[in-house]
């Protein structure tokens, strides 16, 4: 009997994205501690980038054609081992080797976790399944600064391993869960393999990643220059932080109900409509930044409606590719945001250059085109 393991998997997720999210708060911290300059943060804050999305097909694609669903015992406790220790370490070598290390594990679970709820939960709910899924994560990311700052105020970086904690916990539930019982190699593989230079020649699955990935250029851009963009209004760095949550808990409340109305109505008919909305609260709030009504409904939207397409093209790019869920989570967890990193990064320069609310202005204009490339993206029928 096939056990539905979404809510512990939505556990999993939020663990893995919170200890994913400790690095921004700790920076300030160690700094100054290891003489660390502005550049080689931002070489830090690459590295984790590429580490924790960029390598996510990389995984997935193993994932599809090995089973490896017993490592959701120690990823997650690797991955806070290593983000946890960062206190301790007293050389740059070794900061960007646990960096590395804890992007690796967050790259790991992203895909064995999407394809353990793809294996489990029902399929009239796949979509609202997912979009537990990808709620526990973005909870997560948006809690972890509150509760790192918090723990800080009363304890020293030395004491941060006792955050490992929930980590273990985590294993151990899973071990005595069954879940692993599960494998990630899909019935599918056994007789059609879906090879990687099939994704080059599919172009629904192509025009689904560049869809997400313009997607993301705003999205990441968002959640990555909030604070400068309020603080360059006056505002403090508390608030400017408060905002930032307050965005990604409206990307936890868009993602929940995404995918609830993308197994109600239609996952493709979702992401458009989504897409199409996005950018009117979006532009909105970057021309009027701040707490005024409108504006915090505003920033509200703007998290709910670009985080509302995600569990529908995780749906989508499953179906897509037959066979290979894990690469295609992959893609939509990891690969897409990696696109949006590098999306912020050109935002940035431009700012540097225009100022900050023109190029983030300009760069929600991904949003309309991300649209056209899901409308002309063929959605796959369910066999």
């Amino acid at each position: 009997m096939k056990k539905d393991g979404t809510w512990l998997l939505s556990t999993g997720h939020f663990l893995n994205d919170f200890y994913c999210n400790f690095l921004p708060i700790l920076l300030p911290i160690i700094m100054p501690q290891l003489g660390i300059s502005l550049t080689v943060s931002g070489l830090l804050v690459m590295v984790l980038s590429i580490t924790s999305n960029m390598m996510q097909p990389v995984f997935g694609y193993v994932m599809d054609r090995h089973n490896l669903s017993r490592i959701l015992i120690p990823v997650i406790p690797f991955g806070a081992i290593c983000i946890c220790s960062i206190g301790l370490i007293s050389t740059k070598a070794m900061l960007f080797i646990i960096i590395a290390f804890t992007g690796l594990s967050v790259s790991a679970f992203h895909p064995l976790g999407s394809t353990l709820v793809a294996k489990t939960a029902p399929s009239e709910r796949q979509g609202r399944s997912m979009s537990y899924y990808i709620a526990g994560g973005n909870l997560g990311y948006a809690l972890a600064p509150i509760i790192v700052i918090a723990f800080l105020d009363r304890f020293s970086m030395a004491e941060l391993p006792w955050l490992m904690v929930p980590a273990f916990l985590f294993a151990f539930v899973c071990l005595k869960s069954g879940l692993t019982r599960f494998s990630t190699v899909a019935e599918q593989a056994k007789g059609k393999v879906f090879h990687l230079r099939e994704v080059f020649h599919n172009a629904a699955i192509l025009r689904l990643n560049v869809a997400m990935g313009l997607r993301c250029c705003t999205h990441v851009s968002m959640s990555t220059l909030l604070p400068l963009l309020l603080v360059s209004h006056g505002y403090s760095c508390i608030l400017s932080g408060t905002l930032l949550t307050f965005f990604l808990v409206g990307c936890t409340v868009g993602g929940l109900v995404g995918g609830y109305l993308g197994d109600r109505i239609a996952h493709k008919r979702i992401i458009i409509i989504a897409l199409t909305l996005a950018i009117f609260p979006t532009v909105y709030f970057y021309l009027h930044p701040g707490t005024e009504p409108l504006s915090l409904i505003a920033l509200f939207l703007t998290g709910a409606l670009l985080l509302a397409p995600q569990p529908s093209s995780l749906v989508w790019a499953q179906r897509a590719m037959p066979g290979s869920e894990g690469m295609a989570s992959g893609m939509m967890l990891g690969f897409s945001f990696g696109l949006g990193s590098l999306g912020t990064a050109i935002t940035a320069a431009l700012g540097d250059q225009i100022g900050l609310t023109p190029a983030l202005l300009i760069s929600s204009l991904t949003l309309p085109l991300a649209a056209i490339c899901t409308v002309f993206a063929p959605f796959p029928q369910k066999k």
